[in-house]
């Protein structure tokens, strides 16, 4: 049985489901979980704007994640330093294949999202949660560290919030994790949370396919740029995209007071 789950759904199936299909581990990260969200999330990396709008990632039964696996963990114990490094590339790779995957990710958490299970959170684009799930960098009770996450949570959640967070390794609440920045929306109940997800799929497919994965991919365009360098990288994508049939179409719909030809509520 697979690790990972894969489905699709909306018009034209334009709508990506990952879930962790490990619900008797809660979801536990190991090898195989490792391999399946890397192969997964690459193969949607490379399907068209117009094939492919969103992605939701969940976690089967009560938990979203609760991190590594403890059999594999013991397992990687028993490996030398280089055998773990290893481990800790592949799980790395993964993260960034997620984080750099050109569609919208959205993350929908219910129960707890703990270790790994953040690091799932912060390569999200959009996370939503139930009110009752509890969050933690759990990693330092068992006496290693967030170390793979670190990149992507930090850049989440800022440097402050982590040096507050990572040593104790004490859980907390959604409404913690909301005002820290690693999620968006907070919920009352699995249908709300199922509800809010449907909402944001329907921001995400009001938008031009390429508006939507441009806007996404700026943000990590201008990470680290100086004014002048974003000044005028920002300046080419723009003008590019305004002059791409999308925005064509686009800008004729407003003018024309009828939905895009994209948008799901447009007449076939």
């Amino acid at each position: 049985m697979t690790a990972v789950r894969l489905s699709r759904s909306g018009r034209n199936d334009v709508i990506a489901r990952v879930t962790l299909a490990r619900p008797e581990t809660h979801n536990a990260f190991d090898a195989s979980v490792i391999a399946d969200l890397a192969a997964t999330f690459g193969a949607l990396a490379r399907e068209a704007p117009t094939t492919l709008r969103a992605v939701v990632l969940a976690g089967e039964g009560p938990t979203f994640c609760a991190g590594a696996d403890i059999a594999w963990m013991r397992a990687a114990m028993a490996l030398d330093v280089e055998g773990n490094e290893q481990d800790a590339m592949a799980m790395a790779d993964m993260f960034e294949t997620i984080d750099t995957c050109p569609v919208p990710v959205i993350a929908r958490v219910q129960g707890a999202a703990l270790g790994g299970g953040m690091g799932l959170c912060a390569v999200a684009d959009l996370v939503v949660a139930e009110s009752g799930a509890r969050f933690g960098f759990t990693e330092t009770r068992l006496g290693i560290l967030p170390a793979v996450i670190a990149p992507f949570v930090i850049a989440k959640i800022g440097e402050s919030n982590a040096r507050a967070l990572f040593p104790g390794g004490r859980r907390f609440d959604a409404l913690r994790a909301q005002r820290i920045g690693l999620v968006h929306d907070v919920v009352e109940g699995e249908a709300a949370l199922d509800a809010a997800v449907d909402a944001a799929i329907d921001d995400i497919l009001a938008a031009g396919p390429t508006a939507a994965r441009a806007a996404k991919s700026i943000v990590r365009e201008v990470r680290g740029l100086g004014h002048g360098s974003s000044k005028w990288h920002t300046a080419r994508v723009i003008a590019r995209q305004r002059t791409s049939p999308e925005a064509q179409e686009g800008f004729r719909a407003f003018s024309e007071k009828r939905s895009p030809g994209w948008n799901p509520e447009t007449d076939d």
